[in-house]
């Protein structure tokens, strides 16, 4: 249990960080692209111990799939509560672009930020993993430099298996967008708990190509090309379709509605007008 102490300290101040730079830059419209820093930071880093109770608590801390199971929902429960809007993931981002909710400087700003943050949480997670406060970190720290990849498949079954969990993500999260936070939020983190563990066998389904940098590219076993093969042109694949699945279309590309006839909304129209007249 201490390692699970020591975890939870770390996750505590971890989101500390992340609600402090919120609540003094929540209200700069100009300067959102630091919440997304933010957010970026608290979500690889809060992943980074996740990924070390996995690998190392399961067999030298005696902690079960359960426990680990519960504590990535916590985690993506908690980011969501906090972080809110800023998702800290770049593939989101391009998804407001795509959608015309986002400019471009907006959008460029925004995917360096949610880079810079996810470097600087394996800067920090590493350096905490060096103080050695547990066995667990301990044995963290050794196998650092030598950590396991969460890529176990072929690059064609990791290319699919991001774009599918990707494309279920993001069609999701399109039909919860106007949704309550109190439901959206939850639906969301439930839904990442599943895919990553469905996944972990596979790629992890980490579908945010700033928290897989953070949590697999350095790991040897591929090159940076075959991951960000994966990885990210996996994720973005699977948000451009699942868009054009829930639109028709891609708004910042073409406006015709490639999929869906808008007959039925023009005959409704001139319907109600019809009966407007009679009456």
């Amino acid at each position: 249990m201490s390692g699970l102490n020591a975890s939870l300290g770390y996750f505590t101040a971890v989101v500390l960080f992340a609600a402090l730079i919120r609540a003094l830059f929540k209200k700069c419209g100009r300067l959102g692209f630091v919440l997304e820093f933010a957010s970026s930071f608290a979500l690889v880093a809060c992943r980074l111990e996740v990924q070390t109770i996995v690998e190392v608590g399961e067999w030298a801390g005696g902690l079960g799939p359960d426990v680990t199971l519960t504590v990535l929902f916590a985690v993506l429960l908690t980011h969501g509560v906090v972080c809110g809007h800023a998702s800290g993931n770049p593939a989101l981002a391009l998804q407001k672009f795509l959608q015309l909710e986002a400019g471009v400087l907006h959008t460029v700003l925004a995917v360096a930020a949610q880079f810079v943050g996810a470097h600087l949480a394996l800067l920090v997670a590493a350096y905490y993993w060096s103080l050695e406060l547990t066995d667990m970190h301990m044995i963290k720290a050794l196998m650092w430099s030598q950590c396991s990849s969460s890529l176990l498949v072929s690059l064609p079954q990791g290319f699919i298996t991001e774009g599918v969990c990707a494309l279920v993500f993001h069609l999701v999260l399109l039909n919860l967008q106007r949704r309550s936070a109190l439901i959206r939020v939850p639906l969301v983190a439930v839904l990442l708990t599943f895919l990553t563990h469905i996944a972990k066998s596979f790629t992890s389904a980490y579908m945010n190509p700033s928290l897989s940098y953070g949590l697999t590219f350095h790991c040897p076993g591929f090159t940076f090309s075959e991951y960000a093969l994966v990885y990210w042109l996996g994720s973005l694949t699977g948000m451009i379709l699942a868009l054009l699945l829930y639109t028709g279309h891609i708004p910042r590309i073409f406006s015709r509605n490639l999929l869906y006839s808008q007959k039925g909304r023009v005959r409704g129209r001139k319907g109600d007008k019809g009966e407007k007249k009679k009456n």
